[in-house]
């Protein structure tokens, strides 16, 4: 029998698959699986954040019918906030940067977000740059009245976390020893690890950071490209008791894991999943062999083609 139609594009968000490292998993170790988020309408799993902010908010009357949204962004939460804006028919205003792929803001344009470019300093993501795009995005806000979703400070998108930690826990039985996230705003690690934790309470869970900017770690801020993550500040929506530990990667060794998975498991990911499943590979050899890890493939490589493809010439 034919699945039915579905309403519209939204619907399509969520339930995406969990899939197995073959190849550069352990021989003889804990498997890492990874959740397939490119499978998302934008190809991330930011399309959850971006829903569950507005949905939340045009619920309890912040945001009007066809009312304006602002948002700072990075590149993965402006796409997906220029699909559901576009979707509902409010208008979008992303404050971003030159230091993001270019994929991504080409991609809100087409979706029919306006852009203000905030120039980076040499092309890395920095505090002071972060700092910048949310100041221009107050600004916005201020002046026009549009509603600022302020992913940053915005705990409503925790919920739709919770209902990616129950897919999960679903598709492995509730048999999971660590969970493995990048931190951007902090969003995700926290609202997953603690619907993770309600029902597996010794469940690992490991946040990942850029080495160049560790701030999460103690550190001290600095310029990487691993996009999406490492604001270059401790996040509002960070605490201390979101992880049981914190595993620093490098943009080159991110990049390098990323052209890995494309070649020789298929999985064709950002640098965010690349510092992800080095993180993961990290904790496998910690835990006994039986262990079950789970991971994320945070957005499709389709986004950072420019970005890739310079790196092969």
């Amino acid at each position: 029998m034919p699945a039915p139609l579905a309403p519209d594009i939204l619907h399509r968000i969520g339930n995406a698959p969990l899939i197995p490292l073959r190849h550069i998993a352990p021989a003889a170790g804990p498997r890492i699986l990874l959740k397939l988020e490119s499978e998302n309408p934008t190809g991330s799993m930011k399309d959850r954040t971006a829903l569950a902010m507005i949905e939340a908010a045009e619920a309890d009357g912040r945001l009007a019918p066809a009312a304006p949204v602002v948002e700072y962004t990075g590149g993965s939460t402006g796409v997906s906030l220029a699909l559901v804006c576009a979707v509902k028919c409010h208008p979008l205003h992303i404050v971003s940067s030159d230091a993001f792929a270019r994929e991504k803001l080409d991609h809100m344009q087409i979706l029919g977000a306006t852009l203000q470019i905030i120039a980076s300093d040499g092309g890395g993501m920095t505090e002071k740059l972060t700092r910048d795009m949310i100041e221009a995005a107050r600004v916005v806000h201020v002046n026009t009245g549009a509603f600022w979703t302020d992913q940053m400070n915005n705990a409503d998108q925790l919920a739709a976390y919770h209902r990616m930690a129950a897919e999960i826990l679903h598709q492995t039985e509730g048999r999971i020893d660590a969970f493995v996230q990048s931190v951007g705003t902090a969003a995700s690690l926290r609202g997953i690890g603690e619907a993770l934790r309600r029902q597996l309470p010794h469940i690992r869970l490991v946040a990942v950071e850029p080495a160049e900017s560790p701030v999460l770690s103690g550190g001290k801020p600095g310029a990487h490209k691993i996009d999406g993550t490492g604001a270059g500040f401790v996040v509002p929506l960070w605490h201390a008791g979101i992880a049981d530990s914190i595993e620093q990667v490098s943009t080159e060794d991110a990049t390098n894991m990323a052209f890995r998975l494309a070649r020789e498991e298929g999985l064709f990911a950002g640098t965010s999943t690349g510092a992800n499943v080095i993180a993961a590979l990290r904790v496998a050899e910690t835990l006994p062999p039986a262990a079950t890890i789970v991971t994320v493939l945070c957005d499709t490589g389709m986004k950072y083609l420019r970005t890739y493809g310079a790196r092969l010439r």
